[in-house]
């Protein structure tokens, strides 16, 4: 992605449907939250993050270790998409695709605000080092996992 294809402040002038493809990949803030496995409650349908992430993520960086592959290595990784972005209840709070959605400016951590991609972790808004990988749990044992993210309300 060059930054001449990259306008200054394209998030505070363009929707999500106008961002060009490298636009919506760099507002991606890097936190690694959206690959946290979650946890729903069958009787209630009630929606549990956890401290766990999925397989490809690397733990101590935040980044899927995949990413060009992920949807044929985890079929259910959920793509995020300007429609979904503001229709899907569990993507975390501070999700700079969320906040753009609903209209929301970017936090000042954020690395488009910011300039740096090590902000987000240097303030704590990110999983880096705060995750287990899901192969590393027996089955049944998630629910020993649920956790809530700083920044994070309730689901």
């Amino acid at each position: 992605m060059t930054q001449a294809s990259i306008q200054p402040n394209f998030w505070e002038t363009k929707s999500l449907r106008e961002m060009s493809k490298a636009e919506w990949e760099s507002l991606c803030d890097g936190c690694g939250k959206c690959c946290c496995i979650r946890l729903e409650d069958e009787d209630d349908g009630a929606i549990y993050v956890t401290n766990l992430s999925c397989k490809l993520l690397c733990t101590q960086k935040a980044q899927c270790s995949d990413y060009t592959n992920r949807k044929s290595i985890v079929p259910d990784c959920v793509q995020i998409t300007p429609e979904k972005a503001a229709t899907l209840k569990w993507m975390p709070k501070t999700c700079a695709y969320r906040l753009i959605a609903h209209g929301e400016p970017l936090p000042d951590y954020h690395h488009l605000i910011s300039g740096s991609r090590q902000t987000i972790h240097d303030v704590g808004m990110s999983v880096a080092g705060a995750v287990t990988s899901e192969v590393e749990v027996p089955d049944g044992e998630q629910y020993k996992y649920i956790t809530q993210w700083p920044g994070e309300d309730e689901i």
